[in-house]
């Protein structure tokens, strides 16, 4: 295990004037035996990111700490990292137990330390009846403990994970989700890992890096992230449904924009005055939408609520502790 130290880290193609940069001096120090996702939307330099620490991809300027070593020039079998990809990259002809040995063979281990890693792997992701099957023969989430398996195998200084569960279906990810905490539990081996989905975020990250247009806009826990955004970006980003972000709600000042999360929003008889436009219904509680002037507000309610007609009139108290305020021009939070 290692710590990580990404110092000032920038990527550009091209050079010159033309050049063009997507990752603008990321900052990141990351402790050993952490488990750190960096997400964000599609297109904002996550993976990259990773792909730079993986060796995958160059860096322009900065440098890539892995333990005690610069890694800037360090080959990426050289690196002493295990990556876990989307796609599984199976060997489609070998058994799942030739699979998780052959990079370890190729390392020259013996038989015998390549038969008690793979069966220790094996025991932990729970495929020990899989071991003489081919990929052919296994489902989608076994495919990608599999893949976990053959990364646990090298016992490497760290884990790096490029959107693992996106090709899962939505049981199979919580399922998965919920066997890579056990992993790192188990394993305390320092893990990047990388989505767009906050919710694999929240769930998994003990802290989480906030990427959008290859910058960070925040670095910090989920629940840092969640109560405290740092910017417009994190509160629009994070969460399910997003902050409310408001311009001309009553009592908005100039030059100001007001978040308030759904749940953070009371029914009753004073507030604002609000037409409900839709309304979702999801098992135990209720979105509601609703016009405030030009601007939508989403409020959750719990399902035991009545339903509310659509066109009815709604009176929406925000509670005053939970309210945050952004500067208009730079996006950084005032709160």
């Amino acid at each position: 295990m290692a710590t990580l130290a990404l110092n000032q880290v920038k990527k550009s193609y091209g050079i010159g004037p033309g050049a063009l940069q997507v990752i603008h001096g990321v900052d990141a120090q990351i402790a050993d035996g952490e488990f750190v996702v960096i997400v964000g939307p599609s297109g904002c330099g996550k993976s990259t990111l990773l792909r730079m620490v993986a060796g995958l991809e160059s860096i322009t300027s900065g440098t890539i700490q892995i333990g005690e070593r610069v890694v800037n020039q360090v080959q990426p079998a050289e690196r002493d990292i295990a990556m876990v990809f989307q796609n599984y990259a199976l060997y489609p002809h070998m058994s799942v137990f030739d699979n998780m040995a052959y990079g370890l063979r190729i390392r020259g281990l013996d038989a015998a330390q390549i038969r008690a890693r793979v069966d220790a792997a094996a025991r932990i992701l729970e495929l020990e009846p899989l071991l003489e099957r081919k990929p052919s023969q296994l489902s989608g989430g076994q495919r990608q403990r599999v893949a976990m398996g053959r990364a646990i195998v090298r016992q490497p200084q760290a884990f790096l994970f490029d959107e693992p569960l996106s090709n899962l279906d939505a049981k199979l990810r919580a399922q998965t989700r919920l066997e890579i905490q056990k992993l790192h539990r188990e394993l305390g081996i320092t893990s990047l890992f990388v989505t767009h989905d906050q919710v694999e975020a929240m769930t998994l990250a003990q802290r989480m890096l906030v990427m959008n247009a290859g910058r960070v806009e925040q670095f910090g826990t989920p629940e840092e992230v969640y109560e405290r955004p740092a910017s417009l970006f994190v509160a629009g980003f994070m969460g399910a449904p997003p902050m409310n972000l408001l311009r001309h709600a009553s009592g908005v000042r100039p030059g100001t924009v007001l978040g308030i999360r759904p749940e953070h929003l009371v029914i009753g008889d004073s507030g604002w005055d609000t037409v409900v436009d839709s309304v979702e219904l999801l098992g135990a509680e209720r979105l509601i939408h609703a016009r405030l002037g030009d601007e939508l507000l989403t409020i959750r309610v719990s399902a035991q609520r009545a339903i509310p007609d659509l066109g009815q009139a709604l009176r929406v108290q925000p509670q005053p502790e939970f309210i945050h305020t952004f500067d208009a021009a730079t996006g950084l939070s005032r709160s």
